[in-house]
């Protein structure tokens, strides 16, 4: 007989109860204070590790842009049934490797020159519909409370109170594979369940008084890029410019959804989250998970290596995968070893589609805290 997904999330919990909250190594307690400080991770890392090299940074927007524009051209002179969804995956896939250039603008990882990182990441960001500045500053947000319920940006679980406020078709909607995966766009207009804010806005609760030119300037952009769509479609095809550009921003947002999800969610066994007293800088980053994409690790610049990248988003995504060795005998257990991928992260589908039926909510109380299951729910899915 099948397992229905709250049986699963049973096992899971009980496995977690036997153990302290574990997560099934033994007597490990991922929600344990670690016996090391950031300081002794931040010493085992070689320091080259840390130099950003902004013609190395450079290289890679060059190579990703050219690819763009080969596939683009690729596909307008063969205009083929056969290409166009080819097409499709691959530039999608593009679209999403120069968002993690961007993103590393936004983090400073990709130069030590202000004007850089921000000129590039604006170009970068506005060609695939992304407000650079607005989204800079909660991805920060995010990185500065990784792991804590009340105040983390990105796939913070919902409190109890506030998910059992949302009326079921809401409840479908959020928490049915693929929906999930296409709800990027939304949260740059309105956030999520719970949060106030759009990432266009100047004057939203996102941002400081300090920060709304800056994001001002960056909804302009992004509107600009819009307009530069819309021209398009008037003087050539609006279903060309759907084709060149629109899929493929469908496939990135996929992309983008698909891997922010599993750096902090999918893991075999539960992992906390944490409010108040319990929750730490340290501890927060020691809850997000490295995933392996096979061939993909290269192309979009193995963002998959994400527990350093959090603890330490200023080194540049080119040395990650040497930062992450080095900083691995001090962080033990505390550093789950991704499953290896084939030449295409297949595996990793299983994962999101099982934490996407389990992972619902959060108790109101408590300051460490697990997801829990909505039985309700449960039991319609697996009808």
């Amino acid at each position: 007989m099948k397992e229905s997904c709250l049986e699963r999330s049973n096992k899971k919990d009980a496995s977690n109860d036997t153990v302290d909250g574990i997560d099934g190594e033994g007597d490990f307690d991922p929600s344990a204070p670690p016996p090391f400080k950031i300081a002794e991770i931040r010493a085992a890392i070689p320091k080259h590790c840390w130099v950003k090299n902004p013609w190395r940074s450079l290289s890679y927007v060059l190579r990703d842009v050219t690819v763009i524009v080969a596939l683009a051209a690729a596909a307008l002179r063969l205009d083929s049934w056969v290409f166009w969804p080819l097409y499709w995956a691959a530039q999608g896939t593009m679209f999403w490797a120069i968002f993690v250039l961007g993103h590393d603008c936004g983090h400073g990882s990709f130069s030590n020159n202000h004007l850089l990182n921000n000129v590039v990441g604006h170009i970068l960001h506005s060609s695939i519909l992304v407000p650079y500045h607005g989204w800079r500053i909660s991805h920060r947000t995010h990185h500065q409370n990784h792991g804590n319920v009340e105040h983390d940006e990105s796939w913070v679980p919902l409190p109890e109170k506030i998910y059992k406020n949302l009326d079921l078709p809401t409840r479908i909607m959020r928490y049915t594979v693929p929906l999930p995966m296409l709800a990027y766009p939304i949260y740059l207009w309105r956030r999520s369940p719970g949060k106030e804010g759009s990432h266009f806005n100047p004057y939203s609760k996102l941002f400081a008084h300090s920060e709304r030119k800056a994001v001002l300037t960056s909804t302009v952009c992004w509107s600009i890029m819009v307009l530069l769509l819309i021209y398009s479609s008037y003087v050539f095809d609006p279903v060309q410019v759907l084709k060149i550009h629109g899929v493929p921003y469908l496939i990135f947002v996929m992309w983008l959804d698909f891997v922010t999800y599993l750096h902090h969610h999918g893991h075999e066994q539960k992992l906390p989250w944490y409010r108040g007293k319990e929750w730490s800088y340290l501890r927060g980053g020691l809850t997000t998970v490295d995933r392996d994409y096979g061939w993909i690790n290269g192309i979009h610049h193995d963002i998959g290596t994400h527990v350093i990248h959090h603890l330490f988003p200023q080194i540049p995504h080119y040395h990650l995968v040497e930062a992450t060795q080095a900083a691995k005998p001090v962080l033990g257990k505390y550093y789950r070893e991704p499953k290896k991928s084939g030449p295409f992260p297949l595996h990793l589908f299983s994962n999101l589609v099982r934490s996407i039926r389990e992972d619902h909510y959060v108790s109101d109380t408590g300051d460490v805290v697990y997801y829990q299951t909505d039985p309700q729910l449960c039991s319609i899915k697996s009808n």
